[in-house]
């Protein structure tokens, strides 16, 4: 410990543990090594990969993981009885020396009265036997006293002293049920230290926090408790968790990254611009949605729409954006176009799109698109390829409309599926196989219009409710002609039925008659002629 840099904040990671308790989270084993092979990559300092006593399955994910890992030093977390030590040491111990022992007992007293039954002098002596058994059988051992923050200082301070006499190099103060509010936690943490020899210092225990999201304040007690001393967080990927969740990582990294001027000097080791893959990884894996609007990775963090906005991004990103998208590995900064933007905005999206729009008309394609605008929430690449071709060059497409539809799909079967589209007075019909009937349905569209296409993104909702509710399906497609020239553009569709297969057909039809604008002319959408 005597080694240890005063300004590194230690980034412990739980989102094999206390996130998979979010409901709905769980991982089988596959998933939750793939998950710790990219937070090792991200540079998390300690993964902590489960409840080796909570059931076998658990057990042997931890125990897989600390065979697996290279770097990061993993954690088992314990119950204060030598039966669960017993398991976490068993479990870790493929880590060797990195490997840890998180135990833990509550100390508050709505806990000791309901929940343990246990008078303060007993919770002292279960603590420090727990964690001198701990040390026995491992160098590395962290101790957390549940419900910290409800707990009373004084006896909360006699607990901490005792685990770290017992030999606790780290000691967690967590803010279990995310009732605490900032600075009454930051004075937490600071009474501790003055009141515990050692303690946050050199050379001895870590000060670690924990905290939950209930009244949405787990990121700012865990900044605050950082400025008052404390040197490991304890987070989540997109802040997965315990009812409403713990600490994200993603947040409070750069919360400390960009707002220097309010952490001199301190460091992490997370390589930040890891953090929108290992988010949309963690999303994929959990099935847990992610808000657009979230901070650092959400769908909106470096999106706008307002055209005042738009405008000063064009001119200098740091007029409204505080980081580079780069900086957390987003893709890129998104100029939405709604009916907020502005004409530089969709100035710039023509421009990005190869389109050449002459000033003179520019008022009027503006006019269009604002009339557009307000009748979607979001306007595409091939929305606005249409608007050239209705306004500028006087084209406007003839739409195919389903006529028919039939899948077959089955265990062991091959989907398949049959559609007919009409278009004017004409008729076509073909059948294509796919993965599933979705995307069987979309080969075949992509057959009868030639169509190279592909889904982007993908999205259901129940828009009525019931056992025969209708399914809203939204998706983002990448369509182009078969065989023309130049690149794919991205165009949106929408579809509704109570058949979610019907509703994705509508969607992905949709799509491809908003590129129909694109054909040469533009009066029919047949690619073929």
């Amino acid at each position: 410990m005597s080694s240890r840099d005063p300004n590194r904040v230690l980034i412990f990671d739980t989102t094999l543990r206390d996130g998979e308790q979010s409901p709905g989270a769980s991982m089988n084993l596959s998933e939750k090594l793939e998950i710790a092979r990219t937070l090792e990559a991200l540079g998390v300092d300690i993964i902590e990969a489960g409840f080796p006593i909570a059931s076998p399955d658990d057990f042997a994910a931890v125990r897989a993981v600390a065979e697996q890992s290279t770097r990061a030093r993993i954690a088992g977390l314990a119950r204060s009885l030598k039966a669960d030590i017993d398991r976490a040491a068993d479990a870790v111990r493929p880590a060797g020396e990195r490997g840890r022992i998180h135990v833990f007992l509550a100390t508050s007293a709505i806990h000791r009265q309901f929940k343990l039954n246990k008078a303060k002098e007993e919770i002292v002596r279960q603590a420090g036997e727990a964690v001198a058994y701990a040390r026995s059988l491992c160098p590395d051992i962290e101790f957390s006293c549940e419900d910290a923050s409800r707990t009373e200082p004084d006896f909360l301070a006699e607990v901490v002293a005792a685990v770290i006499k017992a030999g606790a190099g780290t000691v967690n103060i967590p803010d279990t049920v995310g009732y605490a509010y900032p600075q009454d936690y930051a004075n937490l943490i600071a009474s501790l230290r003055a009141k515990v020899p050692g303690l946050g210092e050199a050379g001895g225990a870590v000060i670690s926090v924990h905290c939950h999201n209930d009244l949405g304040l787990a990121v700012a007690n865990s900044l605050a408790a950082v400025r008052a001393g404390a040197r490991q967080v304890e987070c989540t990927i997109n802040g997965i968790g315990e009812r409403a969740g713990n600490c994200a990582l993603e947040e409070v990294v750069m919360a400390m990254r960009v707002r220097k001027d309010q952490f001199p000097g301190i460091t992490t080791g997370v390589a930040s611009d890891r953090m929108y893959g290992a988010s949309r990884l963690v999303q994929s894996i959990t099935g847990l949605p992610l808000q657009r609007n979230k901070a650092v990775v959400g769908d909106n963090a470096f999106a706008h729409e307002s055209g005042i906005h738009q405008h000063g991004v064009i001119k200098n990103p740091e007029c409204y954006e505080i980081m580079t998208p780069q900086s957390v590995g987003f893709p890129a900064t998104t100029m939405v176009l709604g009916k907020h933007s502005g004409r530089a905005a969709l100035q710039q999206r023509f421009e990005a799109l190869g389109v050449s729009v002459a000033e003179a008309d520019m008022g009027r394609l503006f006019d269009a698109f604002k009339g557009l605008a307000d009748r979607k929430k979001e306007i595409y690449d091939g929305d606005l390829i249409a608007l050239v071709e209705e306004v500028i060059r006087g084209n406007r497409a003839t739409a195919w409309k389903l006529e028919y539809l039939h899948t077959s799909a089955g265990t062991g079967a091959v989907a398949t599926a049959t559609v007919r589209l009409s278009q004017g007075g004409e008729v076509r019909t073909d059948a294509a196989t796919g993965d599933g009937p979705v995307d069987a349905v979309i080969a075949t569209i992509n057959r009868i219009c030639a169509i190279e296409g592909t889904v982007e993104d993908y999205r259901l909702r129940a828009v009525t409710k019931g056992g025969d509710a209708q399914g809203e399906v939204s998706i983002r497609a990448r369509l182009k002609a078969a065989g023309a020239a130049g690149e794919a553009v991205v165009v949106g569709g929408k579809g509704l039925s109570t058949d979610i297969v019907q509703a994705s057909c509508h969607a992905y039809l949709d799509a491809v008659n908003r590129l129909g604008a694109l054909a040469g002319g533009g009066k029919r959408i047949d690619h073929r002629e």
